[in-house]
Formats: C-alpha cells, sequence, structure tokens
C-alpha cells in the first residue's frame, strides 16, 4: 500500500489514525531498509537518501538533466573502471 493510499483510506474513515500512522511507519520504515530512497525537501527539490551520509538534493530539473546524462556517465565509469575506486559498504552494527 502506497502512502498516498493510506492517507486517502484515512481521508474517507476506513482507517483511524494510530492504523494510519503505524501503517506509514511500517512504509517508511521499510524504505530505509532497502537502501535508497525520496523525500521532497522543505524548498521543494527531490532528496535521495541512502547513498552517503547526507542527502542527495537537486531540484526537479537537475534531476532531468543528470538522468539523461546517465548513459554518458555510464559509459565514462566503463572507460575508467581501471582508476575508479569503489567505496565497501560498512558492516551492518
Amino acid at each position: 500500500m502506497t502512502k498516498e493510499e493510506i492517507l486517502g483510506k484515512l481521508a474517507s474513515g476506513e482507517l483511524k489514525v494510530d492504523e494510519a500512522s503505524k501503517l506509514l511507519a511500517e512504509l517508511d520504515s521499510a524504505a530505509k531498509k532497502t537502501g535508497l530512497y525520496c523525500k521532497v525537501s522543505e524548498k521543494g527539490a527531490v532528496s535521495i537518501y541512502g547513498l552517503q551520509r547526507m542527502p542527495v538534493t537537486l531540484y526537479m530539473e537537475q534531476w532531468d538533466r543528470l538522468i539523461e546524462f546517465g548513459d554518458h556517465i555510464k559509459q565514462f565509469i566503463k572507460d575508467n573502471v581501471g582508476a575508479l575506486k569503489k567505496k565497501e559498504p560498512k558492516a551492518a552494527e
């Protein structure tokens, strides 16, 4: 169930506030466990969490430009794989 569906059911009275809160918390927790998740920032930009300690935040137009540039980034990485380093993920504590 999506956040919008949960909120819709809350608005229509199908869910009580405590049930909706629990479902929203589970949804947020599940998103964080997958590693990456998005949020809308206070200024209306898209923030991606889970890549590094701080979120990567860009405005919609910037994400569009970056996504369009994605094939170039993939090719650059392939062409420079020998010079690039991989960061090992931290072990779960």
